[in-house]
């Protein structure tokens, strides 16, 4: 199948769904306008800024003066950990309360910085903090889900600048962990117990077309039903579950692929590359779930240049997601920025 000129559809395993991919609409999809930077560097400390050391939040609390990172009940949370049991049930009509804790981690004490721009050292710092949480949240007897994410940039929806990142936990499972949840079972029974991710990650570092980036422990893949331009994967390479289950090294190695996907999209178009990007570890209920396999997704939206993105709308809200530059060209194109 010539799947550089024919169009055609791509399963993802995880959700079990298809992805149109239509590659004769475009050959280099990195032709687009550069976008200009405004050369504005921001202050490293923000007297205005809710999330900076020191400073009063949004909701009357004031920040500690802290140095490394910072982690605290969101102020608004969209969850709320003492919602009263409830639920609506007449026909077709369910509703049903929804109990959680919603937390905000400030990475670095500078306002200046992004991932990609803070050192491994720094990162790994979060790392262990995100590890800290995951652990803490998942011992509570009526948490099912933790949620670990960071939207990245404006276009995104990020309220502020300043490095910063989420947490959510749930009492419930949320449907894209529930249905990948589901797939790993259907491919572990259909194969003899084996990790749907542990066969995909060896199979993108045997054929090396849509591997951006690796080390020891993690690679960084767009895969290959990609929906968004620039969609990526991090796969841990050792079957593990969740944060808690890697050794000090490898959540060493963690903190190394985090900043080089944020730099390597940073320099796609010499901007800061906006992202919602989240760790899909295993649920925390009682079930030891060791079907699991750690993985994060990364979702851009830009598509040709700083302000050019991509839109789901008309047939990809109506019918399918639908893409024309090719997972293979979109590696491509971020190994060159890379420079490998």
């Amino acid at each position: 199948m010539d799947l550089k000129n024919t169009p055609h559809r791509r399963f993802n395993p995880l959700t079990r769904e298809w992805v149109l991919v239509s590659p004769h609409r475009t050959q280099r999809p990195w032709a687009g306008e550069v976008g200009e930077t405004s050369g504005e560097k921001p202050p490293q400390f923000d007297p205005k800024c809710y999330l900076c050391p020191g400073n009063e939040r949004a909701g009357g609390a004031r920040n500690p003066d802290y140095r490394t990172t910072f982690v605290f009940d969101n102020d608004y949370p969209a969850l709320l950990p003492d919602a009263s049991d409830a639920e609506l049930q007449d026909g077709l009509l369910q509703a049903r309360s929804e109990r959680g804790i919603c937390r905000v981690v400030c990475f670095s004490p500078r306002h200046d910085l992004t991932i990609g721009e803070m050192d491994v050292g720094e990162i790994a710092r979060v790392v262990d903090l995100w590890t800290d949480q995951y652990r803490e949240l998942a011992a509570l007897d009526w948490v099912k889900h933790v949620q670990i994410f960071e939207n990245r940039g404006l276009m995104m929806g990020a309220s502020n600048p300043h490095p910063h990142g989420q947490i959510w936990a749930n009492a419930s499972l949320p449907n894209q962990p529930e249905r990948e949840l589901e797939s790993f079972r259907v491919h572990a029974k259909a194969h003899g117990g084996n990790c749907l991710l542990c066969e995909y990650v060896e199979q993108e570092r045997r054929l090396k077309e849509r591997v951006v980036y690796e080390n020891d422990d993690f690679a960084a893949v767009v895969p290959f039903w990609a929906v968004w331009p620039f969609e990526l994967m991090l796969l841990s390479r050792r079957h593990a579950g969740a944060l808690t289950d890697f050794r000090g090294s490898e959540r060493a190695a963690l903190a190394d692929i985090l900043k080089e996907v944020a730099h390597t999209y940073d320099s796609v178009f010499q901007v800061t590359f906006p992202y919602s990007m989240g760790f899909h570890q295993r649920p925390t209920n009682d079930d030891p779930h060791s079907e699991w396999h750690w993985h994060a997704h990364y979702y851009p939206p830009l598509l040709r240049s700083a302000t050019v993105r991509k839109y789901m709308v008309g047939y990809e809200m109506l019918c399918t997601p639908q893409r024309d530059i090719t997972p293979e060209l979109a590696a491509a194109r971020l190994r060159e920025v890379r420079g490998c």
